[in-house]
């Protein structure tokens, strides 16, 4: 083994740093046997100094991480504070100074991945992220490594634990929206702006990343489609129910059957029960992927949280270090088709709408014109009313959003529709 240590660069000690700087600590000796070297920690870039770090020589804590990456004899630099500046300047100074890097990054790597891979190959360094997208679970280097030699034509996944939190305390206890949110946020599980995780944002972010690697493709976070799950209501979930389905925040991406395109969406869906994804309860992640060789495959697992999110953080920091020793380099940018993204009016899915209508004859009749003037064929329809008026639940066979937002838009024109109290797409038939 060699004597002399790596040394590694901490920029961010928050829940997920101070959480990589104590497994560092504690597992000094195991992480050096696997790598074949001593691992150091050789700095800590924070904003507030002074606050006190449990197991942080306070020697190591700067507030100039420029100065930190710049140093010299920094080997591998983590980087854990989020966001797009500084941590993107940072990260190319990292790899003009010799330094590869390990990042947890979404935004930015959604955002410009592109960049910073070409960066860290232009400096002949590693960048890894296992930790950007699912927490704990190995899915990153799965996708790059293990399927290289397959073609992936769908991934899809719950990589949201906030918003899988919500939906399923929704579906176990009926409880609405906002109480399932304020339950989540007493947890922890929601920030106190939890805008990023309902509104699908992080997801979002995620889902680019995937599609990314999936497809060898370049996907920025502009190309995902993004829809929100705050107006999933008790109701929607009473009527998946009588369908065989729960209700998931789902990123879904897909390669075109006739491989020319890709797409790549985030949106609240209806799945069946008997679907692998409709177990996964509470904040845990789970993505489903399909393949030509492998079939489908399922990685599940705790999607965030410190001690997660530094497990993976710490994989990535094993796998460089190795590479530092052995001169190697890691897989590198696999985004080498450029396939375009088409845009979510092409995508084509089975649909569930809920319509109010006045409860009187020739409205079903109405509606079903509609629906065939506008390409979208209905496989089933129920209705219930009472006291003049009527709900007509409708669910279509496959069809394209574009042809079935034309169809909404002509139901609300006709005098006999009250209002369309809610559209959800039905995925992993």
């Amino acid at each position: 083994m060699r004597t002399r240590p790596l040394k590694v660069a901490l920029l961010g000690c928050g829940v997920v740093g101070s959480e990589v700087a104590r497994i560092m600590t504690t597992h000094a000796d195991d992480l050096a046997a696997r790598i074949g070297a001593p691992v150091e920690l050789a700095g800590v870039a924070v904003r507030r100094p002074s606050k006190v770090r449990e197991g942080i020589d306070p020697e190591l804590v700067t507030t100039d991480a420029t100065a930190l990456v710049k140093r010299g004899d920094i080997d591998v630099v983590v980087e854990v504070i989020g966001g797009i500046e500084p941590a993107r300047s940072l990260i190319t100074t990292a790899f003009e100074h010799g330094a590869s890097v390990v990042s947890a990054n979404k935004a930015l790597l959604a955002q410009d991945g592109a960049a910073l891979h070409a960066a860290a190959e232009a400096h002949n360094r590693d960048l890894y992220y296992e930790a950007a997208v699912a927490g704990a679970i190995p899915l990153i280097r799965p996708l790059r490594e293990s399927l290289a030699g397959d073609k992936i034509n769908r991934v899809m996944g719950i990589v949201n634990g906030t918003t899988n939190f919500i939906l399923d305390k929704m579906d176990s206890t009926g409880a609405g929206y906002q109480e399932a949110l304020d339950e989540a946020t007493a947890l922890g599980y929601a920030e106190a702006d939890p805008t990023a995780d309902v509104e699908a944002f992080d997801a979002a972010a995620k889902a680019a990343i995937l599609a990314g690697i999936a497809f060898h493709t370049r996907v920025r976070l502009d190309d995902v489609y993004r829809e929100g799950m705050t107006e999933v209501t008790a109701a929607d979930f009473a009527s998946a129910k009588e369908m065989g389905c729960t209700i998931k925040l789902l990123a879904i991406c897909e390669r075109a059957a006739d491989g020319g395109s890709v797409t790549a969406r985030v949106h609240p869906a209806m799945i069946p029960l008997s679907h692998p994804l409709a177990s996964v309860r509470g904040a845990y992640n789970a993505v489903f992927v399909e393949s030509d060789a492998a079939g489908q495959l399922m990685f599940y697992g705790p999607g965030a949280g410190g001690a997660p999110t530094a497990s993976a953080v710490l994989g990535d920091l094993v796998a460089v270090c190795r590479n530092k020793l052995s001169g190697a380099t890691g897989p590198g940018d696999s985004a080498y088709t450029q396939l375009p993204v088409s845009p979510m009016g092409e995508v084509v899915t089975r649909y569930h709408i809920s319509l109010d209508v006045a409860d009187k004859p020739g409205v079903l009749a109405q509606v079903a014109t509609v629906f065939a003037e506008h390409g979208v064929s209905i496989d089933t329809v129920r209705q219930q009313g009472k006291d003049g008026e009527a709900s007509l639940v409708v669910v279509t066979h496959r069809a394209s959003d574009a042809s079935l937002n034309g169809t909404v838009e002509a139901l609300r024109s006709l005098d006999t529709v009250r209002g369309v109290a809610s559209i959800m797409r039905v995925e992993g038939e």
